[in-house]
């Protein structure tokens, strides 16, 4: 598939408020709740899983990619358009009131045990998508907007994200040091402890070095992530005074449900993906072929255009609706949505995913970022294949 750049007279962005599907699905868990009364069907307490996993990918499959570009003329004035910078920040007002009424539902509710755990699953899944609206404030140089990404993050519990995910993983992309880059034969579940506790770690550390350069130290307030998870605290004990502890189990689990799926998408977005060592030992400069790419509509529209990882890596303060297509890329054979569910079954992963990677690098592994425990296996495999 050949890129495709419109001409600057006449380019308008038709995805201008496809955009707005990233608030709409804040909301999916109270609308679940709606078609329960209306219908009479518990199954809609499920709404959430049903619509990212069921019909997102349905759309994805049935729409299909959409690889055009902006022209270069349209990028300053479509960067400047503040209506992006709302579609992202609209979210968050969506996300609180689900998350509000979500755990009070859940303590208040009566509900029988599948409608509970199909609002955790569902108010879990939106709190994991708010991570994503995070993500792109967090990316932003306005100090308004990296405050509204920490408050995204407070009712997930995944503050450090905020740290970690700029000066961390944008530091060591699709490198073995990298904890939220995962590695050739690496199951999701064996990629999602370490990644999160790689994470924490290196986010504390990271803190610790700036505020040490400041003569300041590491329990100061200007600890990113105390000021972060502080935000938690104040919200999880606010909704305790009102609730009663029994919210607190609720709200824990649903912000560890949320931040695994932040981790399996981390887990699809550079697997087996390796940059080069330099003679000094430093790595070559993220490139584009450093991530794996998708174009698929449904799913970039519903993440602000988080599929275009490639170009996100390659140029990490771009914001979502200026993000590029490039050929010849790592590309994934479906929209995150989909590919959520491989990741979920690793032979299915395996299968779909290790003939690409070997692909991607010609046959020649020693390039590829390789599970330590089985590297010598895996070399030797490919060096009898290729020789």
């Amino acid at each position: 598939m050949s890129t495709m750049t419109a001409s600057p007279a006449d380019w308008k962005d038709k995805k201008r408020y496809l955009w707005l599907l990233g608030v709409f699905v804040m909301g999916l868990p109270i609308y679940g709740y709606g078609l329960v009364q209306w219908t009479g069907l518990s199954v809609f307490w499920w709404l959430t899983p049903i619509v990212v996993y069921s019909v997102i990918p349905f759309l994805d499959h049935v729409i299909g990619e959409d690889n055009e570009n902006p022209p270069d003329a349209a990028m300053i004035p479509l960067n400047a358009d503040r209506y992006y910078r709302w579609a992202v920040a609209a979210a968050i007002p969506v996300q609180y009131a689900t998350f509000i009424w979500g755990t009070w539902m859940a303590i208040t509710g009566d509900l029988r045990w599948f409608e509970l755990l199909g609002l955790f699953i569902s108010l879990g899944m939106a709190s994991g998508l708010s991570i994503n609206v995070a993500h792109e404030l967090g990316h932003q140089t306005s100090k308004i907007e990296r405050w509204l990404a920490k408050i995204a993050l407070a009712p997930v519990a995944y503050g450090h994200f905020y740290v970690e995910h700029n000066r961390g993983h944008h530091v060591r992309v699709a490198t073995p040091e990298d904890p939220a880059t995962s590695r050739f034969g690496e199951t999701f579940y064996e990629f999602l402890p370490r990644s999160v506790i790689g994470s924490v770690a290196s986010a504390w550390e990271l803190e610790k070095t700036r505020l040490a350069k400041q003569g300041k130290s590491v329990w100061s307030l200007g600890n990113d992530n105390l000021q972060a998870w502080g935000l938690t605290v104040l919200l999880y004990g606010a909704m305790v005074a009102w609730l009663g502890w029994p919210a607190l189990p609720f709200m824990l689990f649903q912000g560890l449900f949320g931040g695994a799926l932040l981790e399996v998408v981390n887990y699809l977005e550079h697997y087996g993906l390796k940059r080069e060592r330099k003679a000094d030992g430093s790595y070559e400069r993220c490139q584009p072929h450093h991530s794996w790419n998708s174009n698929h509509l449904a799913t970039n529209v519903l993440l602000y255009h988080l599929q275009r990882h490639s170009d996100h890596h390659a140029y990490p303060t771009r914001s979502f609706q200026t993000l590029r297509n490039f050929d010849n890329l790592p590309r994934l054979p479906n929209g995150y949505a989909g590919m959520i569910l491989l990741a979920y079954v690793p032979p299915l992963w395996f299968r779909v995913m290790n003939p690409k990677v070997v692909a991607h690098f010609n046959g020649d592994m020693t390039r590829a970022n390789i599970k330590p425990s089985i590297r010598d296996r895996v070399l030797a495999q490919y060096r009898s294949v290729t020789a």
